[in-house]
């Protein structure tokens, strides 16, 4: 890799296993503690895979030097990363719940009324509209693909460091989210409305059902066993699909012919999670704020960065011998 945005975004790339390691070391440490546990042939194989990516590109970095391929590198190497860090994040979510702090859900409902965005009458409209019921719950379920569909994008269009700086931002998103959850527990807004699935039978609440089911399991302690497949997503505030939504509009948006409909889709996704996530409205801007503060943050540590790179060539440079004009 003789192209200097490959061998920034391989420092990156290594960076990136910094906030990995810290989250998988809390996992394993709330484990201990809570005494949960992960059932553990789902959680081997898929750790064994996202294993080989890595070891692949690691393998192809290593043995080709120079010569190796970014494309190859960058795309195997930082699928394996979003495998491993989903992989933690999951089980670490429910580490967090079972902390048992006090549901925060009138208070999230309260804040939500006071900026005049009553999710009651927002559901039953969407629930009043079969179609638009339909479209919301498609567009929640984009949180998963772009996350493999990135590193691919990016690679293939050699924006390797803005790969890398979407997978730092997530990484950070992502430990943010989980700590915050545990200070700020909540079961969703239909808990909040004490509003039954029956009363809008046009909305997917499956998600809110799972969430709600989990989150009582963890509390009431029925929860012991986790299986890696088939986690909820039980964090309200804030929301991580209004952030990854974020985080992927901005991964996506400089590619051409594809930025503009991932913004679209994205937005989507976004409209989706108070409906069918039966996130509060604070959730969503929660999520939308801490994503654009992990770019911000990933971002700047890029700037320092390229800054102290400069500042350590620059007395290398002015010592490099000059003849005068006397010689």
């Amino acid at each position: 890799m003789v192209d200097t945005d490959a061998k920034t975004a391989w420092q990156l790339f290594h960076l990136n296993w910094l906030p990995i390691v810290f989250m998988g070391s809390l996992l394993t440490l709330g484990l201990d503690v809570t005494g949960l546990r992960l059932e553990p042939v789902a959680y081997g194989t898929t750790l064994a895979i996202a294993a080989l990516f890595v070891v692949i590109a690691y393998r192809h970095r290593i043995g080709k030097g120079d010569l190796a391929d970014p494309k190859l590198i960058f795309s195997l190497g930082t699928i394996g990363q979003v495998i491993i860090t989903c992989a933690i994040v999951g089980p670490l979510s429910y580490v967090a719940g079972k902390m048992g702090w006090p549901l925060q859900d009138q208070t999230l409902l309260a804040i939500d009324r006071a900026l005049g965005l009553d999710p009651e009458p927002i559901a039953r409209f969407v629930n009043d509209h079969p179609w638009l019921a339909d479209i919301l719950s498609r567009s929640y379920g984009l949180i998963k693909w772009p996350l493999l569909a990135i590193p691919i994008v990016l690679t293939l269009t050699a924006r390797y460091v803005r790969l890398q700086l979407f997978m730092l931002a997530m990484s950070l998103a992502l430990a943010i989210t989980i700590a915050i959850s545990a200070l700020v527990p909540a079961i969703g807004t239909y808990y909040a409305l004490q509003l039954p699935a029956a009363h809008l039978p046009d909305i997917n609440t499956a998600i809110y059902a799972g969430q709600l089911r989990d989150i009582l399991g963890l509390r009431d302690g029925s929860l012991h066993e986790m299986q890696l497949f088939k986690l909820s997503g039980i964090v309200s505030f804030p929301s991580f699909h209004a952030a990854s939504a974020v985080l992927y509009m901005w991964a996506l948006w400089p590619v051409r012919r594809i930025g503009g409909a991932a913004a679209a889709l994205n937005l989507m996704m976004i409209a989706a999670t108070p409906v069918i996530g039966a996130h509060y409205i604070v959730d969503v801007a929660g999520g939308v704020a801490l994503a654009a503060a992990s770019i911000w943050a990933a971002k700047a540590y890029l700037e320092w960065m390229n800054r102290t790179a400069r500042v350590s060539v620059a007395p290398a440079t002015s010592a490099v011998w000059q003849p005068s004009l006397a010689e």
